[in-house]
């Protein structure tokens, strides 16, 4: 289904009040976070369901030197909840006068008064306000106050524990895709538009599309058997690398790299979508260029027979 995002300074439309609000950051929407959404819509299967999210992440907030850690950033976020049935996304923006705002404040001036959420949706486990000063008690006794209902979603685990962003991040970073989206419950994307890169790929029969990974997490760096979604709708097989390219060695900044299967068109400065598949190998250093394109023919008959079988 559709879902629209109502930003911090975006008037709340009058269909939108009444809703059941799930809380929290909801980085990657995995299984964990399908679970919580089951639990909202349980409670008021009649009511609009929608998520009350924080942009930035409050992790880049208040640590703003550690490396960049998304699972998904707005767009692919919405997506993903979208297709989870949430009608409404509320982007909450998490700046310095939103990190003194008290518990108290938090719900009363924004899920009562500016959002008029119906109950609320949230892990045991949820803290919120200056110094996560609120917890599922407070919030509790506030929300009954103001008329608001709660429920309290159990952490949804499998047999290696609760299932979470952070074990998602680990298993990218440690070359397991498989492993995350099986967590995710689809393949991990990263979103951005295309730059212009050095047009090297081309030279030797591979003409890639160039992706800054920018606030994504940076999962081990080598190359992958992807599939990309492109602006008019079409999907393709391709595939990526993802590093500081060695064998060219002509930058620090990580970059994904996307050979497109049976594809031919422009798509500078334009939005698409690589979804990461399988880990083909780590990256590497080559001694040449002919060297480098004989192993990308070979990356890209590998990722051609992992992804027609998979």
């Amino acid at each position: 289904m559709s879902i629209r995002i109502i930003g911090p300074d975006d008037p709340v439309p009058p269909e939108a009040r009444g809703a059941t609000v799930a809380l929290g950051n909801f980085d990657g929407v995995h299984l964990g976070h399908a679970a919580v959404l089951r639990t909202a819509h349980a409670a008021r299967p009649e009511a609009p369901l929608a998520v009350l999210t924080f942009e930035p992440h409050p992790r880049a907030f208040f640590r703003p030197d550690d490396p960049p850690f998304r699972l998904s950033l707005l767009t692919e976020k919405a997506a993903a909840l979208g297709a989870l049935n949430v009608a409404w996304l509320f982007t909450q923006r998490f700046d310095h006068a939103f990190s003194q705002q008290t518990a108290e404040d938090f719900v009363t001036r924004v899920l009562h008064d500016r959002i008029g959420a119906s109950h609320l949706v949230c892990g045991a486990d949820f803290a919120f306000g200056h110094r996560r000063g609120g917890d599922v008690a407070f919030l509790a006794a506030r929300a009954e106050r103001l008329g608001i209902g709660l429920s309290i979603a159990p952490a949804f685990t499998d047999l290696s524990g609760p299932i979470s962003s952070t074990r998602i991040r680990r298993l990218l970073q440690d070359g397991y895709p498989e492993r995350a989206n099986a967590l995710l419950g689809r393949p991990w994307t990263i979103r951005a538009v295309v730059a212009h890169g050095d047009k090297r790929g081309r030279t030797i029969g591979f003409p890639t599309a160039n992706l800054a990974l920018g606030a994504h997490l940076e999962p081990a760096r080598g190359v992958y058997a992807v599939t990309v979604d492109l602006p008019d709708g079409s999907h393709h097989d391709g595939v990526a690398n993802i590093g500081h390219r060695p064998t060219v060695n002509d930058t620090l900044e990580s970059r994904l790299e996307v050979n497109i299967f049976d594809f031919d068109g422009d798509l500078y400065d334009q939005e698409i979508g690589v979804s990461l598949h399988s880990f083909l190998r780590a990256e590497q250093k080559f001694a040449s260029f002919d060297a480098l394109r004989v192993q990308i023919a070979a990356d890209a008959d590998a990722a051609r027979a992992l992804l027609t079988f998979s």
